[in-house]
């Protein structure tokens, strides 16, 4: 996979954010965006072999849109300024995601803003063993990886049902239970890359099976 190929054309697609620039470019779109897909799926078999409980999941699944939806968010553009895609993509659960674009590129995984049933599962499990969650994201190399859960919107309070002085009350006031890790083009350009990949998705995989288990409990 060319990144730098697939990078330059976002840059100018950012720069032509309509849909005749794309009708006059599809053919290079479509090139860029079947290598991506491929080089998905070599990802997918690798990551399966690292992890025995991962969900095989083809890059033509993975993908996501180029487009914005228009139709909720009018005001953004009509294309993104990324290619992004979830692999281990169980039905319910947290993915792992990557993304390159110009703006940023990352590898992240976790939940991101649940609905009130998945948070409320999310929230009844840290009430059980929060220790554990901590212990994981307390791991130095967890830290140096990620820098701690991705910062998004709390709760000002508590969420009802949990004392005030809750052992794990900064967890619990958390919208989101996600992670980050920026994804350097220089990393995108270099060797280095697939162990990049494979060594963020193994230090992501305790928190990742901690929340997932959460979401299977009834």
């Amino acid at each position: 996979m060319d990144f730098n190929a697939l990078l330059d054309f976002l840059h100018r697609l950012s720069e032509n954010n309509n849909r005749e620039w794309m009708d006059r470019n599809r053919k290079e779109y479509q090139a860029l965006r079947k290598s991506f897909i491929l080089w998905l799926d070599d990802l997918d078999g690798k990551l399966a072999a690292l992890d025995p409980d991962y969900y095989p999941t083809p890059g033509k699944t993975g993908i996501n849109r180029i487009n914005n939806n228009l139709l909720y968010h009018p005001n953004r553009p009509v294309y993104k300024d990324h290619f992004g895609a979830g692999l281990d993509k169980a039905p319910g659960k947290g993915d792992f995601y990557i993304q390159v674009g110009i703006g940023e590129s990352l590898l992240a995984g976790g939940i991101w803003r649940p609905g009130p049933e998945r948070l409320r599962k999310l929230r009844e499990a840290i009430d059980y063993d929060g220790e554990v969650l901590q212990a994981i994201l307390e791991k130095p190399s967890f830290r140096k990886g990620f820098q701690g859960l991705y910062e998004d919107e709390k709760l000002q309070r508590m969420p009802k049902g949990f004392s005030p002085d809750h052992p794990h009350a900064e967890l619990l006031r958390n919208k989101s239970f996600a992670v980050v890790r920026p994804l350097a083009r220089s990393t995108l350009a270099s060797g280095e890359l697939e162990g990049f990949v494979l060594d963020t998705y193994r230090e992501m995989l305790p928190f990742r099976r901690y929340l997932n288990r959460a979401l299977e409990v009834d």
